[in-house]
């Protein structure tokens, strides 16, 4: 251990760790824009530079390693000057258009600059404006890009795409598309969306789609039907400021219902219906071994499907047919629903909230429209719903909970923990023991699913069965997976894999918590719900049995597969 002084506070810290860890373990916050712990440590904004005693020049805290007897200053009046110098060069090179940035009130430069005290900047603008696809779903603006170089760290070392690169040179140099290809949508780029979430400015966002929300309100020929996606209950209020205990699951569905959508469904009950489908697949398949390739990868990820079209074409019929709750959820609206209410299908707006970027596009896949129409009409991430609550002004905290309504908002547990890592396995596993055993399995059966590892493995015996699984979250990990069985060093019957690290709740949509990674704590409240729910087995959903009786007939019918299910054609093949 070493010993150091950090304005004026005894600290000591391991060898090895830098001036800025050191700061946080006191609860010295020094302030920082580009540095991401262990991903990002770079040192390139020059914003948390430090006085040490004894040294004439500052140092930054961020790749600065502790020494014994350090005396450090983190806010001395040279540290403020040069300090603001450096946040004023950054922004000089920066639109700060703040009254119309997606981030305004949530952005780490505007933070910086008021702490800082900037409210007029010596240095003449130079600001670099590339053209961008306003059209696709994730938007990049490069003038408001500060280098910092985050984007193209989390892109390369986390989700191992290689999407983002430095372009340009001297004072032109900006951060584009990598030059290996032609342009954002031709990429590989899965929609992860972690580049925005790790963004510290709004040089990256998703398509604003709220516009079109309040287009079909105001039409009084649509019938308007949203669907909830499990993972957005746990995050929604973060970006109203409300605690957890303020935004629960009913106030979200009153507040829904207050901006004035007709419906308002859980896609947990999709979800529920996903597992049917799903595990009875998986069944099908293990009776018949021979006949299919292994292992069956789950479906439900659109990041992921994305993935394994552009990198690994040659593993798509080892995807799972079943469609994702999203699409799922959106092929009943349009058919059972329609039916069910007597509405014509081109009357009904199909909405969902996701805490995705990908689903945008995933929704815009023509093999997405088993009802003869676009089964989901327009997808909202979950930052985008509190951008909508806020433009209706609802106060929250007047509403009284509310119920999702019926015949599609009722769910399992099973359903619920469909929004984090290993959720989805360890709800199919429920459903197909029951069908094989005959009997509910122990709700501790398949927790060994569970965790925030890079890869899970374990192995369930069905009958006489036994099946291997594995359980992979962000695309870095599911690379090396991949890798891994093209070489044959392992084998699996029944691979999840998620975008995202942490699955759905770590999504690209959520709120933005600058430097703050907090999957972990909104999968705990997953489990929570999960545990607190009557039903815990997607077999066991009245209304999913009864849409399977009245409607679908059984799992894998050829009504289900017509609806449900989807070869996952490549996706050149979307608007």
């Amino acid at each position: 251990m070493v010993n150091l002084t950090i304005d004026g506070q005894k600290v000591t810290a391991p060898k090895g760790a830098t001036i800025m860890q050191a700061a946080d373990s006191v609860g010295i916050r020094i302030p920082r824009l580009c540095y991401l712990e262990g991903i990002n440590e770079i040192s390139a904004c020059k914003v948390c530079v430090v006085e040490v005693q004894g040294k004439v020049r500052l140092v930054t805290a961020c790749s600065t390693p502790v020494q014994e007897g350090l005396v450090v200053y983190t806010n001395s009046p040279k540290v403020r000057a040069i300090r603001r110098t450096n946040v004023e060069l950054i922004l000089s090179q920066h639109d700060c258009l703040c009254a119309t940035c997606v981030r305004s009130g949530n952005c780490a430069l505007q933070t910086l600059a008021n702490d800082l005290g900037i409210f007029e900047l010596p240095y003449e603008k130079d600001v670099v404006d590339i053209p961008w696809d306003k059209e696709f779903p994730l938007i990049r603006d490069s003038k408001k890009c500060i280098k910092c170089m985050r984007c193209i760290q989390i892109c390369d070392k986390v989700q191992g795409l290689n999407i983002w690169d430095l372009v340009n040179t001297g004072g032109r140099t900006t951060v584009d598309v990598s030059q290996k290809f032609p342009n954002i949508a031709q990429s590989d780029c899965s929609l992860c969306g972690q580049c925005i979430t790790h963004c510290p400015v709004g040089a990256l966002k998703e398509r604003d789609d709220v516009p079109k929300i309040f287009e079909v309100l105001a039409n009084p020929e649509k019938v308007t039907v949203v669907q909830v996606a499990p993972a957005v209950r746990t995050a929604w209020g973060e970006a109203l400021g409300l605690t957890p205990e303020q935004f629960t699951e009913g106030k979200m569905v009153a507040a829904l219902k207050k901006i004035g959508f007709d419906y308002v469904f859980d896609t947990n009950f999709a979800a529920d219906v996903t597992i049917m489908e799903e595990g009875s697949e998986l069944l099908e398949r293990l009776a018949e071994r021979d006949k299919h390739p292994w292992p069956m990868f789950t479906s439900c990820c659109p990041g992921w499907v994305s993935y394994v079209s552009k990198k690994y074409p040659a593993f798509l019929p080892n995807l799972s047919s079943t469609k994702s709750p999203q699409q799922i959820f959106g092929a009943l609206t349009k058919t059972y629903f329609a039916q069910q209410k007597g509405i014509d299908t081109k009357d009904i707006c199909s909405i969902s909230i996701m805490p995705c970027v990908s689903k945008k596009r995933e929704a815009a896949l023509f093999s997405m429209r088993s009802s003869g129409v676009p089964d989901v009409d327009i997808v909202l991430t979950t930052r985008e719903l509190a951008r909508l609550i806020k433009a209706e002004h609802i106060n929250i905290a007047s509403l009284e909970p509310a119920e999702f309504d019926s015949p599609l908002g009722s769910s399992t547990g099973a359903a619920v923990i469909f929004g984090v890592t290993g959720g989805v396995m360890e709800a199919a596993l429920r459903t197909a023991y029951a069908v094989v055993e005959g009997k509910e399995a122990p709700l501790d059966a398949f927790v060994d699913v569970r965790g925030n590892a890079a890869r899970r493995e374990a192995n369930f015996k069905l009958g006489d069965t036994v099946v291997r699984t594995c359980t992979v979250s962000g695309l870095g990990n599911a690379g090396k997976l991949m890798d891994d069985i093209k070489a044959g060093k392992v084998e699996y019957d029944f691979v999840e894999v998620m975008a995202c690290p942490g699955g759905c709740v770590g999504g690209g949509g959520q709120p933005i918590h600058d430097g703050q990674e907090l999957a972990c704590d909104r999968g705990a409240k997953l489990y929570d719900l999960d545990e607190k729910r009557t039903l815990r087995q997607s077999h066991n959903n009245p209304d999913v049995q009864e849409v399977y009786a009245n409607f679908l007939e059984k799992p894998l019918s050829h009504l289900a597969e017509e609806l449900l299910h989807s070869d996952h054609v490549k996706e050149k093949n979307y608007k």
